[in-house]
């Protein structure tokens, strides 16, 4: 048992996007801690604004979520040489998987001492990104009762894609929300951190994964800083 344990009764489960349930992408909730006297807040993510002001930096992860399943097989982080993070599903995994397109993946060994992700190699593909966007679909898991399309797995700011699974903390954002940011004199920058199928729930160690900081990015959390704004990373 961890810090990380609990348990979301079925019904509050998110089984489709809000805008399915006839709700915007920023109704959804918002959980509010206030440092300076502890007190807890319960809003929605559309009341997000009224908790910044002017001066304040957000700091958002433009990466874009691939298509990164193939039967059986869910794709993660690439690996210098040609390699790549892998985590087979469903019962224990050969150590050569037949996919689609006469591509093979061949487990070659437990990725960081993990028990379920894997070093792999993978035959047949030039171009892993065109070959998930012809033959992978979203990674999903069993609370989401069918198939959505991958724009539903896309933040509205999205443009650089290398995610194996969507930075979901963005997803509530609306391109309106963005203009009143600005309007209200909050500034945004954006860095990108491609997300791999590391879990908490599993009790495993972070492991690395690709991200770049532009350098105007990082000058603009020093001019909040030294503004004494605040600086807000979005997940």
């Amino acid at each position: 048992m961890t810090a990380y344990d609990f348990e979301v009764p079925h019904h509050l489960e998110a089984h489709e996007p809000a805008e399915l349930r006839g709700d915007g992408r920023d109704d959804v909730r918002l959980l509010v801690t206030r440092r300076q006297d502890d007190s807890i807040v319960h809003a929605h993510f559309r009341d997000f604004p009224r908790f910044l002001r002017a001066g304040d930096l957000v700091v958002l992860n433009v990466t874009a979520t691939l298509p990164a399943a193939v039967n059986n097989v869910h794709f993660s982080t690439p690996l210098p040489g040609g390699l790549v993070v892998v985590e087979p599903r469903g019962g224990d995994p050969a150590r050569v998987i037949a996919l689609p397109g006469d591509v093979t993946v061949t487990l070659l060994a437990p990725y960081r001492d993990s028990q379920r992700l894997w070093i792999a190699h993978v035959q047949g593909v030039t171009d892993l990104r065109a070959y998930l966007a012809r033959y992978g679909r979203p990674i999903t898991y069993s609370y989401v009762e069918r198939s959505f399309p991958l724009d539903a797995y896309q933040t509205v700011f999205a443009d650089a894609p290398g995610s194996a699974e969507m930075p979901s903390a963005g997803r509530a954002f609306t391109r309106a929300m963005l203009v009143c940011l600005r309007r209200r004199g909050v500034r945004l920058a954006k860095l990108v951190l491609h997300a791999g199928v590391a879990s908490l729930e599993a009790h495993e160690r972070p492991y690395e994964e690709y991200y770049e900081v532009p350098v105007r990015t990082a000058d603009e959390v020093r001019r909040a800083k030294e503004r004494g704004g605040r600086v807000i990373a979005v997940g």
